[in-house]
């Protein structure tokens, strides 16, 4: 006999700031591309592509978004380290002693080196862990060079322990490549995964199907 029962997956807090986040990384990115290519002394965009994408010499409104769009961006991000802290559920994202281990598992059944998902204690396997955590340090110094490379006078002390403007504008970038590729890896793994998993994160909850011995009915 199959019982069916609603389990939480997702709290309130996770899908929100989830959510929240993908509109302002797409608005930050876009900003940040109009910034960066303004720039002559960077290889700009080519001009059959510039032009479609209007990327061509748009500092003024790129900053403009850009500067505009980073507060809500770290706010969303603060928020969502205070309720991984304080609920404990930092626990299930910061890699543990198994993690590496579980990580190179997963890998290996990705790219059919093995057959089996090797087994995992909590909501995230080894390398999800590593995936979100790396993700969440991406943004945090995604905004802290950001602000390095926005007030390089008023925080002179920061840029200078970045290397100085030019280089905390290189790992402002890096930062931002770095982001734009766990997004397209957590997309693909998210399609992978299937309606299913995408549901719990809409909805917080998924629904478990156990078989049980009519007998003990």
């Amino acid at each position: 006999m199959t019982q069916i029962r609603i389990r939480e997956r997702h709290s309130r807090w996770v899908r929100w700031s989830h959510w929240l986040n993908v509109p302002l990384l797409m608005i930050m990115i876009w900003s940040g591309l109009l910034v960066y290519w303004a720039n002559p002394q960077y290889i700009p965009f080519p001009q059959w592509l510039a032009k479609p994408l209007r990327m061509d010499y748009r500092l003024a409104e790129g900053m403009g978004w850009h500067f505009a769009v980073m507060w809500p961006f770290a706010l969303n991000g603060f928020i969502y380290g205070l309720y991984l802290a304080f609920s404990g559920e930092w626990k299930e994202v910061v890699p543990n002693r198994s993690s590496a281990r579980e990580a190179v598992q997963v890998v290996a059944h990705d790219l059919h080196l093995r057959r089996e998902l090797p087994a995992q204690s909590g909501k995230l396997n080894g390398a999800q862990r590593f995936a979100y955590s790396g993700a969440l340090l991406l943004g945090f110094f995604a905004v802290v060079t950001g602000v390095a490379i926005l007030k390089p006078v008023q925080g002179s002390w920061l840029t200078e322990l970045l290397g100085g403007y030019a280089w905390a504008r290189f790992e402002h970038f890096v930062c931002m490549c770095g982001l734009v590729v766990f997004t397209f890896v957590h997309l693909a793994q998210v399609a992978r995964a299937g309606w299913k998993n995408l549901r719990t994160m809409i909805a917080g909850y998924e629904v478990v199907e156990t078989e049980t011995d009519s007998r003990e009915t």
